[in-house]
C-alpha cells in the first residue's frame, strides 16, 4: 500500500491539471476572447493623404510680423527725414507806369475815330480832326489826362483812349526766400528801352526762356558803356532760349530796346 501512494498521487496531480488546462483553453475560445484592434501599415510607396485646408490652417499658427518692419511705420520713417522747403512759384514783374516820360502812344478810342483838340479840354470849338484807332502818337507832353502831339498832327489827345508806355523802365527782380524765379512781362510802344536788374553771382547759372517777343540782351555787372553781352546778339540772334554760366558777381541788366514801334514781351528768368 505504502509502494503505490506515489503513484496514485501522481495520478492525481495529472487529472488535476488536465482539468485545469482544459478549463483554460475552455475560456479562451473565439467567442470569449476580447477584439484585436489592428494598425493599419502603410507602404513606403503609398501616397499620403491630402490635408484639408481647415487642418493645415488650424496647424499653422500665423507667425507675428517681424519687430523691425512693425517698430518702422511708414509715417515713422518719413518724419525723420527733415521736411523739403517746396520751391516758391516765379515771381511776376511787370514795368511801372508811375512817373515816367512817354514818348509814344497809339489811338484805341472804343467809339472811334479818336478826336483830336486844340487844347486839353471838350469843348464845343477846339476840334481839329479825327485819327483811327492804331494810329501811332508821338507824344511831348502831358497835362490833366491829355497828351500833346506832334505826329501825324498838332493837338491834344485824351490820354484814356489810347494805349503808351513808359519809354525808359528800370526795374529791379528781387527773388523770394527760396526763390530762383522771375517772370517778367511788358510792353514797349515806340521807341524806348526797359532795364531788369538781376543781382546774381559768379558761376551761377542764368537761365531766359522767350514766351513772346524777343530775347533780351544781357550785360555783365559794372559795365557802364554795355560793352560786355552774354548773349551774343539778344534781339537780334532769333533765339527763345539761352543759358550762360555767369562770370562776375553784382548786377547784371537784362535789356530790351525798341527802336520805332516796339513790341510786346514775356519771357522767364531763372538762376540756379
Amino acid at each position: 500500500m505504502q509502494g503505490k501512494t506515489p503513484f496514485i498521487m501522481a495520478l492525481a496531480a495529472g487529472a488535476i491539471a488536465a482539468a485545469l488546462g482544459g478549463a483554460y483553453f475552455a475560456s479562451q475560445s473565439p467567442q470569449s476572447r476580447p477584439p484585436v484592434t489592428q494598425v493599419p501599415t502603410q507602404s513606403p510607396q503609398s501616397p499620403q493623404s491630402p490635408q484639408s485646408p481647415q487642418s493645415s490652417q488650424s496647424s499653422q499658427s500665423p507667425q507675428p510680423p517681424q519687430s523691425s518692419q512693425s517698430s518702422q511705420s511708414p509715417q515713422s520713417s518719413q518724419s525723420s527725414q527733415p521736411p523739403q522747403t517746396p520751391t516758391p512759384e516765379p515771381i511776376m514783374i511787370t514795368p511801372s507806369q508811375d512817373n515816367c516820360k512817354i514818348t509814344t502812344a497809339i489811338v484805341a478810342d472804343p467809339n472811334p475815330p479818336a478826336n483830336v483838340r486844340s487844347s486839353p479840354e471838350v469843348a464845343p470849338n477846339n476840334l481839329l480832326g479825327t485819327l483811327t484807332n492804331g494810329t501811332f502818337l508821338a507824344v511831348t507832353d502831358e497835362q490833366n489826362g491829355w497828351f500833346k502831339i506832334t505826329n501825324p498832327v498838332e493837338g491834344w489827345i485824351a490820354k484814356s483812349i489810347t494805349e503808351s508806355s513808359c519809354s525808359q523802365v528800370t526795374e529791379r527782380i528781387n527773388f523770394p526766400p527760396n526763390g530762383t524765379s522771375a517772370r517778367v512781362t511788358g510792353r514797349i510802344i515806340g521807341g524806348g528801352s526797359h532795364e531788369y536788374l538781376l543781382k546774381a553771382s559768379a558761376g551761377q547759372t542764368l537761365n531766359i526762356t522767350v514766351s513772346e517777343g524777343a530775347l533780351p540782351f544781357v550785360f555783365i555787372p559794372n559795365d557802364p558803356n554795355r560793352q560786355t553781352e552774354l548773349t551774343d546778339g539778344g534781339h537780334y540772334t532769333g533765339l527763345q532760349n539761352w543759358s550762360g554760366i555767369l562770370p562776375r558777381t553784382g548786377d547784371y541788366q537784362i535789356v530790351l530796346d525798341s527802336n520805332f514801334r516796339g513790341f510786346s514781351y514775356d519771357f522767364l528768368v531763372e538762376v540756379k
